[in-house]
């Protein structure tokens, strides 16, 4: 072996890899399990330290599953691993529901409930709701005692919890609603690849300790009421053309024109006027915006995008890159937040009135803006004649449950700094923006994050 190459090799033994949900950060590689738990909690300083741990499914004995690592083997095996799962450490006992004989449902032979599908057909894509088969006390295999499974959310979070093999899907998918924050209608536990049924129990599955649950969100994720607003200092005729991203389709537009490319490009042909408001000039609509919303292509396969590309299938919001505050204080933030980055009053009063409702829901928001051009190069926007100035303002926010506010403590920081700082982050000229003697583009709209 060449000195190069065995001084290569040296230097990967002495780093190590912590990833937690679609973060990789490469770090030192430490002998002591406390001082590789210290790295960690530094490097991932949103999941509290009463709640870390290690895992890992890279060595034989984890037979492929993920495997919590204790302090008293770290020594012995660190040497093995490449990479190194952060997650937390969930614990709860979950009450016993009644038996199934008190819950099943009773369908005559051969039929369906409405609306369900029957459950021997595997070839249903995930937008199908799967039939509900009654399950009778003693059918299944016969289980005792209580598994520890791991959740694992889209996001890439993993929650490690402990259930009664007794307990039915329905109640392990109701909790993970309350996790999600949204609706538990809209929420699959998936094992295995196959979607479980609500009214069997976790142990009719034949689940061991350390088997994952996937948890998926059905409900389509929505990019709300974006609008484009055109100010020219004279009438003129506007061309404007959007184009999404194949991860997306158009849902809704106004004024209703001509889709192609698979509901993903449009083109609004308007005459404008020097009171703001638009005529579209094939139906003749007066309007004062254009109006579009848009959801996740299913149907699309996901390509890998640039990292300042903004994709709602993959948005999240972090203690790094929001602020949190509790929903008495939002609409005060967001008018002061909207006025900087260029928003007229109207505008202003609209896009907080739209989203109050659903912030309202919560007791505390994460919120962020997405940075413009990011959200060009997702959704791109072309006008002709050219703008002197285009304002594309885009929020996203997810409800932050109150017992959840010590992983959130650098975004409550920045929601004391100066609003200012997002005209940066958004890549905006509000001066510009302001000018009436321009020819101005003002866009604006949100997304919950329902992960």
């Amino acid at each position: 072996m060449s000195g190069s190459t065995q001084s290569k090799e040296t230097s990967i033994l002495r780093c190590l890899v912590l990833k937690c949900g679609p973060k990789r950060v490469l770090v030192k590689r430490q002998k002591s399990y406390n001082l590789m738990f210290n790295s960690a909690c530094k490097t991932f300083p949103s999941i509290s330290r009463d709640i870390l741990t290690f895992q890992t499914n890279q060595l034989d004995v984890c037979d492929g599953h993920y495997v919590e690592i204790t302090a008293e083997v770290w020594s012995d095996i660190v040497d093995l691993l490449h990479v190194v799962e952060v997650t937390q450490r969930v614990k709860m006992t979950l009450p016993v529901p009644l038996p199934l004989d008190n819950r099943a449902i009773s369908l005559p032979d051969n039929q369906s409930a409405p609306g369900q599908v029957n459950e021997q057909d595997s070839s249903r894509n995930d937008d199908e709701v799967w039939d509900i088969v009654p399950i009778l006390s003693g059918q299944g295999p016969e289980s005792d005692g209580q598994v520890t499974i791991k959740l694992v959310f889209r996001s890439g979070e993993i929650k490690t919890i402990t259930v009664s093999r007794e307990m039915q899907v329905d109640k392990l998918v109701a909790d993970a609603s309350e996790i999600l924050g949204c609706h538990l209608a809209l929420i699959d536990a998936i094992f295995g690849g196959v979607r479980m049924h609500a009214n069997r129990t976790i142990g009719s599955y034949n689940i061991e300790d350390g088997d994952s649950i996937n948890i998926r969100v059905n409900d389509f994720t929505r990019i709300r009421k974006p609008v484009i607003y055109l100010y020219s200092p004279s009438d003129i005729d506007v061309s404007v053309k959007l184009s999404l991203i194949p991860e997306w389709k158009l849902s809704v537009i106004y004024p209703i024109v001509t889709t192609e490319d698979h509901g993903r490009r449009l083109e609004w042909n308007v005459h404008t006027h020097q009171d703001g408001s638009l005529t579209e000039r094939d139906s003749g609509l007066n309007v004062s915006y254009l109006f579009w919303e848009a959801e996740t292509n299913s149907q699309a396969a996901s390509k890998p995008q640039p990292v300042d590309t903004f994709n709602p299938a993959s948005s999240s919001l972090d203690d790094t890159d929001s602020i949190v505050i509790p929903v008495d204080k939002v609409t005060v933030y967001l008018d002061n937040s909207l006025k900087v980055l260029g928003l007229h009053p109207e505008a202003r009063t609209s896009f907080i009135t739209y989203w109050l409702p659903s912030i309202l829901k919560h007791e505390y928001v994460a919120l962020r803006f997405v940075p413009q051009a990011a959200f060009e190069r997702a959704a791109s926007l072309r006008i002709s004649p050219q703008p002197d100035v285009v304002t594309r303002v885009f929020m996203l926010f997810k409800g932050i449950r109150k017992e959840d506010l010590a992983n959130w403590t650098s975004a409550q920081n920045k929601a004391e700094k100066d609003v200012a700082w997002w005209v940066n982050v958004v890549g905006v000229d509000p001066a510009r923006a302001g000018d009436v003697t321009l020819f101005r583009a003002l866009e604006w709209g949100g997304m919950e994050v329902l992960i």
